[in-house]
């Protein structure tokens, strides 16, 4: 057997072949072959993504201790919390500015004696028909809110309440304005308008035009477009620099046609988006061989105008990730 090898050997190096092919200049990725003991290494493997599929940043901070830079940035603060927090710190607000108002309009009562001349048609209170904390509370919610005076109505025998009157109706304008902003910018982020973005599930490495790219397609679902789309793509992947300094999450650009233009998309029918693999890429230096043991991830940015709303959005995706077994 061992002698029938030798032969087969002999006999292939003696062979010559008469067509010549013109190879392109391809990098390491293409020139290296996948070796075949590796199909065990292409069991299903979880995998930790820095963005998730749905586009959230899969990044949790720990170990803040400057917290009070939070409350400096108070607005950015309650957009970014939870729905179920959002909506309860909206109720709260609302709720306990209607009592801190309603207490200041009983006291008002109480200290000029309007309680005790309830029925007294002789006397002239601040507030007519105020006869206790509730319908204090209720004349603070009818003064915030601008419903309008009725059996409860402020006189004019009273300075001091035309002063917390005019507090109050500035003050609960900036309230207004401060927690409807917050639920309107919460309402209109595109968390579901991404959803409607669909992204190929792989993407494919493979000559085109005698060059290897990298491609991807992505396409719009619905029919209020995204104009003024661009798109750009990140590399995610840990380096080392030739001082020996490591890099954890290393951002690393990958040009998906920056240079032609063709980063600029009109996506009213789903496009493939190509990146040439060529001696600037971040790829050229990796082999198939490496490319199954490399941990890197690969996150698409596009960012257009909604048509509907004419707000611009960002939408996150993360395309690829590996992970070392």
């Amino acid at each position: 057997m061992s002698v029938h090898v030798l032969e087969e050997d002999s006999m292939e190096q003696d062979v010559e072949s008469t067509i010549t092919i013109r190879q392109p200049n391809l990098p390491k990725q293409a020139r290296e072959d996948l070796p075949k003991n590796r199909s065990h290494e292409r069991k299903k493997r979880k995998i930790q993504r820095y963005v998730r599929k749905d586009g959230k940043c899969n990044v949790h901070h720990g170990n803040v201790r400057e917290t009070y830079r939070y409350l400096s940035d108070i607005f950015t603060t309650l957009v970014d919390l939870k729905w179920r927090f959002n909506l309860f710190i909206f109720v709260m607000v609302y709720t306990v500015t209607w009592l801190f108002f309603g207490m200041i309009w009983w006291l008002i009562a109480y200290i000029r004696g309007d309680l005790d001349h309830i029925g007294d048609k002789s006397w002239n209170p601040c507030v007519d028909n105020l006869n206790g904390f509730v319908s204090a509370f209720l004349f603070s919610i009818e003064t915030e809110t601008t419903i309008g005076y009725g059996h409860r109505v402020i006189t004019d025998k009273c300075p001091e309440g035309i002063i917390l009157l005019l507090v109050q109706s500035v003050l609960g304008s900036i309230v207004n304005a401060f927690m409807v902003g917050c639920m309107f910018v919460k309402i209109s982020q595109p968390k579901k308008r991404a959803e409607t973005l669909v992204f190929s599930t792989n993407a494919v490495i493979s000559l085109r035009d005698g060059k290897l790219c990298l491609m991807f397609r992505v396409g719009d679902l619905r029919n209020s477009h995204i104009v003024e789309a661009s798109i750009r793509a990140k590399l995610i992947k840990s380096k080392q620099t030739k001082e020996g300094e490591f890099i954890p999450l290393n951002q690393t650009d990958i040009n998906v046609g920056y240079d032609t233009g063709d980063d600029r998309l009109f996506l009213v029918s789903p496009l493939i988006i190509c990146h040439e693999i060529n001696q600037q890429s971040p790829f050229w230096e990796i082999s198939k061989a490496q490319m199954a043991k490399e941990e890197l991830e690969i996150v698409v940015i596009l960012e257009g105008m909604v048509e509907a709303t004419g707000t611009i959005e960002l939408f996150l995706l993360s395309l690829m990730c590996y992970q070392k077994v």
